[in-house]
């Protein structure tokens, strides 16, 4: 006769945090393809360099030959699927890095934007910009703002457009200068 056990005995149960919940299990599996999403999406040269298996940069450069709709979600699952076997910690690195770069250059252009409006619109922001930037050539400076000006008193059917847009690359150089 086996003996009895009693229904709280700790060796016949499993512990109940042992092992991941099914949900669990899914929001895992639905975070990786969404990283692969995120992977395909990063250019070829920065894939290259990720450690990645043999199989997994096939099935990438497999996604990107496919063209129809659902040939590229089923390659996206099977991506996905092949991501549960990498590490993903290099790929989320590589992924973040890819977005802080996009961000901080659209930050430097909204910056730029910034500078050539109050450029335009003050005599007092190239004092300013003159202390932020001591480095740049104040006298173009000058002579691209008097330039802006002028073209933005015109109509519009005769401005040209040319010295807002020097004075925008003018700004954006100087802030790269600063930055290296």
């Amino acid at each position: 006769m086996p003996p009895s056990h009693a229904p709280g005995d700790p060796q016949l149960e499993e512990p109940a945090h042992a092992r991941p919940s099914k949900t669990q299990l899914k929001k895992a599996m639905h975070e990786l393809q969404d990283l692969g999403e995120a992977l395909v999406e990063l250019p070829p040269d920065r894939i290259a360099v990720l450690p990645l298996s043999e199989t997994l940069h096939s099935a990438i450069a497999e996604w990107r030959r496919t063209r129809s709709h659902e040939g590229r979600r089923r390659q996206m699952q099977f991506i996905g699927k092949l991501m549960r076997g990498t590490d993903p910690e290099p790929i989320r690195e590589a992924v973040a890095a890819m977005q802080l770069g996009s961000a901080k250059d659209a930050l430097a252009l909204h910056q730029a934007e910034r500078w050539r409006a109050e450029l335009i619109t003050s005599d007092d922001a190239l004092s300013d910009w003159a202390t932020a930037h001591a480095g740049s050539d104040l006298q173009q400076l000058r002579s691209l703002v008097r330039a802006a000006r002028k073209d933005a008193a015109s109509a519009p059917e005769q401005r040209s457009g040319r010295a807002y847009r020097e004075l925008f690359q003018f700004i954006k150089q100087a802030q790269a200068q600063e930055e290296s």
